[in-house]
């Protein structure tokens, strides 16, 4: 039987993706009529046959991509792991599936509480050919502290590693050449099972896709720009703002979206209490530079301990600068040399200019980007990418 999927569509590995899972979905239908299955069975031979297909076809070592012109949006790739946890709170063994649907009741947690967690970390391509994670066993531990805050068993540090390792040699092909953009690796711990009452769910399920990406912002390693948003906060003491819960997202969409329309990059927050000192943007990290000393807002609750913030601080104390993590005003970005931003997705972004009541500032440097900017970021990316060497233990080789 010939199990591929013949399409016109070749050079478009997306829609190759959609072909490729309405061929085998018709398969799967009249494999499953002539055995006269139910439909949990069907899936199952949905899966299985999706599996022999990817496995069974001549795969390249590279899918073939624009590299040039990746963007930070959603590229089906061929696998997906999957874990599930019951009571117990021990996870199975995991499985790698085709990249696809999940199956959920309308009652899961997930969608009725929004008990859910997600992480972000990135795989590189060496100029060798081999693979880098970066520092994954830190998400691990993050994932660990945010699934007790939201009532979730969480995986072991092992088990997560182990998850990631899996997920991206199963999709190694969709890592981008050395300097072209990376492999986003995005982790998820979701309430999965049936819960009508305000309660934790009965089912956890522990998710790993993976996409291509180039830059977060479509200025790249060039200067956004920036408008504080004083009407609403992204998080309150005693919150959930410390932990990577899926709802901290989901409440800076709307003032997101008005700043975009504006023109603007994207939003930074003050602390909800005083609405006067820095918190972070819808989803990195901020630091003030002045002179030798860096500041950035302390992880006291409301801020999330970004690994990027952390990896960012030491290569910093590393070069000599003093680095404060502290009560951070909304007034000292009026007087700072440079503003830059640091997340997993934005890896460091320099700030160009930020709006506060109508009043902007804006920061010189190369091109709006400054000198600390720059150097942290050449810094930080040529260890993520194995171009310098790590003499920190930070990255992770696979083989």
């Amino acid at each position: 039987m010939e199990l591929g999927v013949a399409s016109p569509c070749c050079g478009d590995p997306r829609r190759r993706s959609a072909a490729r899972r309405a061929g085998a979905a018709d398969l799967a239908h009249t494999v499953a009529a002539a055995a006269s299955v139910p439909p949990v069975a069907s899936a199952m031979i949905l899966n299985f046959v999706l599996m022999v297909m990817v496995l069974s076809r001549e795969t390249p070592e590279m899918v073939d991509l624009d590299w040039e012109n990746l963007g930070f949006t959603l590229v089906d790739t061929d696998f997906m792991y999957m874990a599930k946890c019951g009571l117990d709170g021990n996870f199975s063994e995991g499985e790698m599936l085709p990249f696809g649907p999940i199956a959920l009741s309308p009652s899961a947690g997930v969608l009725n509480y929004g008990q859910g967690l997600f992480e972000g970390l990135k795989a590189y391509r060496k100029t060798d050919g081999s693979i880098l994670l970066f520092r994954p066993e830190e998400n691990a531990r993050r994932m660990i502290t945010g699934a007790d805050r939201m009532c979730m068993p969480a995986p072991t540090v092992e088990q997560f590693l182990d998850a990631v390792k899996q997920s991206v040699l199963a999709n190694k092909r969709w890592v981008p050449p050395t300097g072209k953009g990376s492999l986003y690796i995005r982790p998820l711990l979701i309430g999965s099972g049936a819960i009508l009452g305000v309660a934790p769910a009965p089912e956890f399920t522990f998710v790993i896709y993976v996409s291509p990406v180039g830059n977060y912002f479509k200025e790249g390693l060039a200067p956004i720009k920036l408008i504080i948003e004083d009407n609403c906060h992204r998080a309150a003491p005693g919150g959930t703002g410390g932990v990577k819960t899926i709802g901290n997202y989901a409440s800076v969409l709307k003032a997101q979206r008005t700043a975009k329309e504006k023109g603007y990059s994207d939003v930074l927050y003050l602390d909800a209490v005083h609405s006067k000192y820095l918190e972070e943007a819808s989803a990195s990290n901020i630091f003030v530079v002045k002179g030798n000393t860096i500041s950035t807002p302390a992880i006291e609750g409301t801020i999330l301990p970004g690994i990027t913030r952390k990896s960012i601080i030491e290569v910093a104390e590393n070069k000599g600068y003093k680095v404060e993590e502290r009560l951070v005003s909304v007034d000292e970005l009026f007087v700072a040399d440079e503003v830059f931003c640091t997340g997993t997705a934005v890896v460091v972004s320099p700030v160009g200019s930020i709006t506060y009541q109508g009043k902007r500032v804006e920061y010189d440097g190369n091109h709006g980007v400054g000198v600390v900017s720059q150097q942290l970021y050449t810094s930080l990316t040529g260890i993520q990418m194995g171009l310098l060497e790590d003499r920190m233990g930070w990255t992770v080789q696979l083989n």
